[in-house]
């Protein structure tokens, strides 16, 4: 099992914070480092200083970390066209030495693009399908030869299909509940199947599902990852764990009952569930990112035990 560190920076966080983080991430032998990529914070929180760009982040990230993968949970396809983002990918990925992963999905949070002037579309997850095409087709593509793709929202005539990625192939996670399109998706495109937030037994139902999908598309079940995403509050002690849902305005029961919290062997139980459900990679979404003391916590009392 390995586990991950996801931020959510829409809550508030500069870019500084989240270097430390992702320092602190790579210095206690975490296997990546994720963000989410939202433009407007959630929950009433003002989201100071203001909202930090996902690919910029992991750029400044790529050269100012040496070893941990980063990544994102989830790209919102709403947000970029397909072209500039397979560029975008592709120079982080060379600015890291071969170190990124591309989680994309379709976009969701109608108020942000409100709030910043994105176009919402009703349709997304055809949208998102056609960037599945796009971007992976860009990248597969062999260096001398171009790219055209006639679709229903996106049209490229005779790309270059550059640059490549530095990786043989980017990892692509894709995500969600959805029962049917999405592991359908999955099968198609995904190295990396998520899910956020979600029971033992609800994560078991789906990790099925896209097993059967990938089986139906001819792939191997075992060629996908299968991962979970969960918020972690983690203490030495009751008290301890209690001081940190109250930093983030969580209650410890609900916590207990939806994500990773109580003491270090409880949360090693429970990543063990998971585990058994399928999952070999958990995301353990961390809210106050200036708490390290949390992550070394985690690392020493979580990590070397589930590893």
């Amino acid at each position: 099992m390995k586990l991950r560190i996801f931020t959510e920076p829409q809550q508030g966080a500069s870019y500084d914070t989240l270097l430390q983080v992702a320092r602190a991430a790579e210095e206690l032998d975490f296997d990546a480092f994720y963000r989410s990529d939202h433009y407007l914070a959630m929950g009433g929180t003002e989201g100071l200083p203001g909202p930090t760009d996902a690919w910029i982040t992991l750029a400044g990230l790529a050269r100012e970390t040496s070893s941990i993968r980063l990544g994102t949970l989830m790209t919102a396809a709403t947000f970029r066209l397909p072209g500039p983002l397979a560029i975008q990918v592709a120079q982080v990925d060379a600015m890291s030495g071969g170190r990124v992963e591309l989680g994309l999905g379709a976009g969701w949070f109608e108020e942000e693009h409100s709030a910043y002037g994105i176009p919402f579309p009703k349709e997304k997850f055809g949208r998102l399908q056609e960037q599945l095409e796009i971007v992976t087709g860009l990248w597969s593509t062999p260096a001398g030869e171009k790219f055209t793709y006639d679709g229903r929202y996106y049209r490229l005539t005779d790309s270059p299909a550059l640059p490549k990625p530095v990786q043989p192939k980017v990892p692509v996670l894709i995500g969600g509940l959805g029962k049917v399109r999405t592991p359908a998706l999955a099968a198609r495109f995904a190295d990396e199947f998520n899910i956020p937030f979600a029971s033992v037994a609800d994560s078991e139902e789906q990790f099925g599902r896209v097993r059967a999908a990938a089986q139906e598309h001819g792939r191997s079940p075992g060629d996908l990852v299968l991962s979970n995403a969960l918020v972690a509050c983690v203490g030495r002690d009751d008290a301890e764990v209690a001081r940190r849902a109250a930093a983030i305005g969580r209650d410890v029961a609900e916590l207990k009952e939806h994500g990773l919290a109580g003491s270090p062997a409880e949360v090693v139980d429970k990543i063990g569930q998971y585990e058994q459900a399928g999952a070999s990679r958990v995301y353990l979404q961390i809210l106050d990112l200036h708490d390290l003391d949390h992550l070394q916590l985690i690392s020493e009392q979580v990590r070397t035990q589930v590893a």
